[in-house]
């Protein structure tokens, strides 16, 4: 996949791509439909996705609460996936914000990137004060010769899917309703950072992750799949997860900390993709170590049996 993120530098060679728009977090069964639609409509066109970076919410609303359900590395990852040729992060900036819906029409799909047919849902707005709508951008692909399709929005029998649904079921605790509209199991990844250590003294050593940046799921402790996605133990594992500020230890900084099942080796610095299954219990403060490994081993024992079902 190529990613290409200035739409004023563009080569000859990367134009004339079928994109969806839009800004992916998740990349859940919706956005796959709309990109599946984007394949479809124009199958002779290399398949594209334009998005932003940084998340426009990000962008207008710095300070607010972290809300987003994947990183810029792990939403590339999911759209190469799904097969995805080029991938369009274009730097959301005060420049791009001030684009009226017609200049962003003209300046960004047809002469910037040269887009031959986008796909965008029914619900998507653009420009100044998102003020265009889908049918105005189809308007406007009329007039610059470009195609529009307007995708209709993916419901389950009890609810649209959306980013917002999924948060909700995340924080709720429920990481299988996510799955459900996600078309995966929502994974946290990232780098295993330096830790200080303690689960090695428990018995329990763990990979630990920052989740800065991204939702927070219901704090808690969870059986996972571990992915080790580079390095000599690169491979898929079984294991149980705690996510939250550690209450035991008076820290407050929330986290991953995940032990693999059945593991030996060194993997500080490897990239781990975690994927929450299901949330065993809530976050807890014990009235001493030998409790909380106690509680461990359950947690633990519960875990592999869920894990092993799948």
């Amino acid at each position: 996949m190529k990613t290409l993120r200035d739409y004023q530098f563009v080569d000859p060679k990367d134009r004339g791509a079928s994109a969806a728009i839009g800004n992916f977090d998740g990349v859940h069964l919706g956005h796959q439909s709309v990109i599946a639609l984007a394949r479809k409509v124009a199958p002779a066109a290399p398949l594209g996705v334009l998005t932003f970076e940084p998340h426009p919410r990000v962008f207008f609303a710095p300070d607010a609460p972290p809300f987003r359900l994947m990183s810029r590395e792990a939403r590339a990852s999911r759209l190469e996936k799904l097969g995805v040729e080029y991938l369009f992060e274009m730097n959301f900036n005060a420049a791009l914000a001030a684009l009226a819906p017609e200049d962003f029409a003209q300046r960004v799909i047809a002469d910037g990137f040269g887009l031959s047919h986008v796909i965008i849902g029914a619900d998507f707005c653009f420009g100044k004060g998102r003020s265009g709508t889908a049918q105005d951008l189809a308007d406007f692909g009329e007039k610059m010769g470009f195609g529009v399709t307007i995708a209709d929005l993916i419901e389950r029998s009890d609810k649209t899917i959306s980013s917002t649904a999924i948060r909700r079921a995340l924080t709720e605790g429920a990481p299988r309703d996510a799955a459900a509209m996600l078309g995966h199991w929502h994974r946290i990844e990232g780098p295993v950072i330096g830790g200080e250590q303690r689960g090695r003294e428990l018995g329990y050593p763990t990979a630990n992750m920052s989740i800065d940046g991204l939702h927070p799921p219901a704090f808690g402790v969870y059986a996972v799949l571990v992915d080790v996605l580079s390095g000599p133990h690169a491979g898929i594992y079984h294991g149980v997860a705690s996510v939250g500020v550690r209450p035991m230890f008076g820290e407050n900084r929330p986290n991953l900390e995940t032990f693999i099942f059945d593991f030996t080796g060194d993997i500080y610095g490897a990239q781990l993709s975690v994927a929450l299954i299901e949330h065993l219990r809530p976050e807890e403060k014990f009235d001493s170590l030998d409790a909380l490994i106690t509680q461990m081993d359950a947690d633990s024992e519960r875990a592999r049996g869920i894990l092993a079902a799948l």
